[in-house]
């Protein structure tokens, strides 16, 4: 009866992991990635570096706190999106997603391609746009909080008086 569970999970595990090393996943920090010509990758995510892709990504393609460069021949199949970091499109490249930066800039060549939609938010504005409010938010939960013990304290400190 648990030979054909065996079985089945092997058979899957052996699918999964033939896939994942026909487009591997790459994820770098404080190291650029670069894809060149002829190199096929699934997502691509790299935090405080570059990604540069002269060849093909069939996922999605993000950075926090680095630039993205599509060479002449690269593709992506996904989204791209940069957080505090530009998007360069060279000639001859192209995004079938959509493209975002944060806190950077989009910048295209003649004859490169973006069939989804292109959103830039220049200006570092938008991060504190963006991270300002909840930790605002944060604060004013700690500060109810303490204003509560703190009054739950006081009732608690004060004596009761006995009538006669």
């Amino acid at each position: 009866m648990l030979r054909p569970l065996f079985s089945t999970l092997l058979c899957l595990l052996s699918l999964s992991l033939y896939a994942v090393a026909k487009n591997p996943e790459q994820t770098q920090f404080s190291r650029d990635i670069r894809i060149n010509a002829g190199q096929k990758v699934g997502d691509v995510t790299c935090i405080n570096c570059s990604i540069y892709i002269a060849g093909e990504s069939s996922g999605e393609v993000t950075t926090i706190h680095g630039n993205i460069v599509l060479e002449t021949g690269g593709a992506v199949a996904g989204e791209v999106t940069a957080v505090w970091g530009d998007v360069h499109v060279q000639t001859g490249s192209n995004i079938a997603g959509e493209v975002t930066a944060v806190a950077g800039a989009v910048r295209r060549s003649p004859g490169s391609s973006i069939a989804g939609d292109v959103t830039s938010l220049e200006g570092t504005v938008w991060v504190l746009a963006i991270i300002l409010p909840p930790i605002f938010g944060l604060g004013l939960i700690a500060a109810l909080v303490t204003w509560m013990v703190h009054r739950r304290r006081s009732r608690a400190a004060v004596p009761q008086q006995a009538y006669c």
